[in-house]
């Protein structure tokens, strides 16, 4: 997983296994982030859109930004 800021700077990079999902895979690589201050927005793909994910991130101060899954029941 890499994030980038709006310039397409590379900001963190983490590798893991593949059967890992990738919301369980964001903290890590924002640990492993090259700059000290976190990102204030992150954006990704449908499977970043978890209410628990956007929680715990909320909590960093972090707002997430993902499409919603078809299936999606809540929110």
């Amino acid at each position: 997983m890499a994030v980038a800021d709006r310039n397409g700077l590379p900001i963190a990079i983490w590798t893991t296994r593949g059967e890992r999902h990738e919301t369980r895979n964001v903290h890590d690589t924002l640990k492993a982030r090259f700059v000290k201050p976190l990102p204030p927005i992150l954006i990704g793909d449908k499977a970043y859109d978890s209410d628990k994910l956007d929680a715990e991130l909320k909590t960093k101060g972090i707002q997430m930004i993902a499409l919603n899954r078809s299936r999606r029941t809540s929110k």
